[in-house]
């Protein structure tokens, strides 16, 4: 299996943004945003949004069940600095903290838009529209979508990986929708982790990488094209698995294409997925916490040899593993502007 040796090196280089902040001055209140100034196609667009209030009159004024909402939208930007007309890609925002004081009113909401790695390069807006303490505002912030490479391979498959890959039982096609129903889950109450995420094994060792254009080669002589959605570690049978964050085991049970496998919820619609183990060492609804063990890599379900699946989906969507073992919701860049 060939693979360019740029392509490889620009998979394995973990891309990290340097993040923005702009502060917006309101009748009742202040704003400050946090975002990338620069993303890659295959990443996520996360904007956290911080509001405070120090106008006595205005807190006491507020409901006790005040609730907040908003959208977030990625435009391109064309030439003529207009935005398209169709959105790349949107999501909503949630609450993920809340203080209220005699003092101070502090309200923090984040939301994360997932993008294709097919992702055209060049300026985007994020626009954000958000309705907070019984007000309606929107603010527009500039982000940029530079250049990425990905790997292209060939996988020969043999006789049983090509029946996996072709199976359709009805077996098969349940395990595949109960999977999409749960990743099409967006819990607002399911605020476990919004800090940097770990790798789940430490080996560097990938044998494949996020995004690979792959073509698969079956016994038979067809073949078929996909993406992969994940990082393949090349670890040995019976090597720990840990979680990458906080969360809650959504999904832990046997498929017929990914084996022994879990999946485990950290945001609403962000969830870690983890294929082809030999063991689980948890259960569906049991909470972890970041490096805790949950199970030994192994070769089950459609697999050429032992590794670890790691994959990341943000509503619903494959997204870059890499880019969430970084600041990626600004929690440690907002906590500094706090102190």
């Amino acid at each position: 299996m060939k693979k360019n040796i740029l392509s490889i090196f620009l998979a394995l280089f973990a891309f990290s943004a340097f993040s923005l902040s702009k502060s917006f001055d309101y009748k009742n209140y202040t704003l400050t945003a946090y975002y990338p100034e620069s993303v890659q196609p295959g990443d996520a667009l996360f904007v956290r949004l911080c509001f405070e209030s120090k106008n006595k009159k205005f807190i006491k004024s507020l409901p006790a069940d005040s609730k907040e909402s908003g959208r977030l939208e990625i435009f391109r930007v064309k030439e003529d600095g207009n935005l398209n007309e169709k959105a790349t890609s949107k999501s909503l925002f949630y609450k993920i903290e809340e203080n209220k004081t005699k003092k101070l009113l502090r309200s923090v909401l984040l939301s994360g838009a997932p993008l294709s790695t097919y992702a055209k390069t060049g300026d985007y807006s994020a626009e954000v529209a958000f309705s907070v303490f019984g007000e309606e505002n929107k603010i527009s912030l500039p982000v940029k979508i530079i250049e990425k490479e990905f790997v292209s391979e060939t996988i020969p498959l043999n006789a049983s990986n090509t029946a996996i890959k072709t199976n359709v039982s009805s077996e098969r096609m349940d395990q595949i929708n109960r999977l999409n129903k749960i990743l099409d889950t967006k819990n607002a109450d399911a605020i476990y982790f919004d800090a940097a995420f770990n790798p789940p094994n430490p080996a560097t060792r990938r044998t494949s990488f996020f995004g690979d254009r792959r073509v698969y080669a079956y016994n038979n002589g067809k073949s078929s094209t996909s993406l992969h959605y994940g990082i393949d570690y090349g670890v040995p049978t019976g090597s720990e698995v840990r979680a990458c964050a906080g969360g809650k085991v959504v999904m832990a049970e046997d498929r017929i294409s990914t084996g022994w496998s879990i999946c485990i919820e950290h945001l609403p619609g962000l969830y870690s997925l983890y294929y082809h183990m030999s063991e689980l060492k948890v259960e569906v609804g049991q909470m972890v916490n970041q490096g805790e063990l949950i199970g030994l890599s192994g070769a089950t379900g459609l697999a050429t040899g032992p590794h670890l699946h790691w994959e990341m989906r943000l509503n619903m969507e494959a997204v870059s593993p890499d880019f969430f073992v970084s600041d990626f919701a600004f929690k440690e860049e907002a906590g500094k502007k706090k102190n």
